[in-house]
């Protein structure tokens, strides 16, 4: 029997089905200077000006201007105004990329990284482990309310993105997990259906690729079935009924579950790698991206795990995982096929071509040798 190790993050609460203005100000209690992140099209919102109002004076500056793919210009002039305002805490409010931005602002405020190229320098390998986290942390750090089910708001590492190269990188620190998530269903109520939906076609991405691993374990399968379990029935709800606070929550907790099996060491595949592709390179979404890859490598891998891949198609009602996930997918009214976003066979291989053979396409079931092997899980998805 081999050994194993389970990392938990450095995370200490999380509030389920909490109402944002009873919570919020028990969890800044012990902040004298805050910094609110947020997008554009939340910032006029009523979440906005209901978490605006339970920092109170608190509140030293808000920033409203994270783009998608949390670009490096972004997450560096957010850094440059925790710096000015000298903050010792940051509550992200939003989806996945102002999650993401966030923390990655938050640590080039801790290793005092102020232009591009240090930023990129800081990126860390797809494949690497966050560490420990003994010690005292560092500031500032986080408090996340989540906007969109893209699970970002659990993990110690964070994506952003060189436009001009149109690449994604990866920053991880153990301490860059926010501290506590407060998930309040009716802060997915201003989300557009597309988005919301489409993230958590993301969160059955993670549930998914992690249940097909051919490396599998306990602790991961357990929360990684009951999430597809959840989502299954949840988003469906949702799209029915958006004004199904109880059917939002489920939904909110299912992507939680959906992202915990990766403390045991279990890695994503394939889906995940070329999102990342699709996303730096083609401005794809988040969650489209999933919508567009998952079936498709599912259907590529299936030689390798189709046992495992049996038992995703029940749940959603078929009897192959790629064409039960795509006919889900369908049925919530989202995109499948890379010609809905633009992106034509030719352009396949230029983007099979940007791999650098890194995780998580690296640690994908069947093993991908090279970018003909790309090429074919794209083309099952044109």
């Amino acid at each position: 029997m081999g050994a194993h190790l389970h990392q938990w993050p450095a995370q200490g609460r999380v509030h389920h089905g909490a109402a944002l203005a009873e919570t919020l100000p028990r969890e800044v209690a012990d902040a004298a200077r805050i910094v609110l992140v947020t997008t554009r099209s939340l910032a006029g919102g009523a979440l906005v000006a209901a978490a605006t109002t339970a920092l109170g004076a608190r509140l030293v500056g808000t920033f409203a201007t994270m783009r998608a793919h949390s670009p490096v210009e972004d997450v560096l002039a957010l850094a440059a105004l925790l710096r000015e305002k000298d903050a010792d805490l940051v509550v992200a409010l939003g989806g996945g990329s102002v999650i993401d931005g966030s923390k990655v602002a938050c640590l080039a405020v801790w290793r005092a990284i102020s232009d591009a190229g240090e930023l990129v320098g800081a990126a860390a390998s797809r494949g690497a482990a966050p560490g420990n986290w003994d010690g005292a942390p560092p500031g500032p750090r986080m408090v996340a309310i989540p906007t969109t089910l893209s699970a970002a708001e659990f993990a110690p590492h964070a994506g952003y993105t060189d436009l001009a190269a149109g690449r994604k990188y990866r920053a991880l620190d153990p301490w860059m997990v926010p501290r506590a998530v407060i998930l309040d269903p009716a802060a997915t109520l201003e989300t557009p259906a597309e988005l919301l939906l489409s993230s958590g076609i993301r969160a059955l991405d993670h549930a998914a690729e992690r249940w097909c691993s051919t490396a599998p374990q306990a602790f991961s399968d357990a929360v990684s079935h009951r999430a597809m379990l959840m989502l299954a029935e949840g988003l469906p709800r949702v799209r029915a009924h958006p004004d199904d606070l109880a059917a939002r929550a489920l939904c909110q907790q299912a992507m939680w579950l959906s992202v915990m099996g990766g403390w045991s060491g279990v890695p994503v595949g394939a889906s995940h790698g070329l999102g990342y592709i699709l996303g730096a390179a083609r401005g794809v979404p988040h969650g489209i991206t999933s919508c567009l890859m998952l079936h498709a490598v599912m259907r590529w891998n299936a030689p390798v795990n189709e046992a495992r891949q049996r038992d995703i198609a029940h749940i959603f009602g078929g009897e192959e995982a790629g064409p039960a996930i795509e006919a889900f997918v369908r049925g919530l009214g989202l995109p499948t096929r890379l010609s809905e976003q633009g992106i034509a066979a030719a352009d396949i291989p230029g983007l099979a071509a940007r791999w650098n053979g890194d995780a998580p396409i690296a640690t994908n079931p069947r093993p991908v040798r090279g970018t003909a092997d790309l090429e074919e899980i794209l083309q099952l998805a044109a």
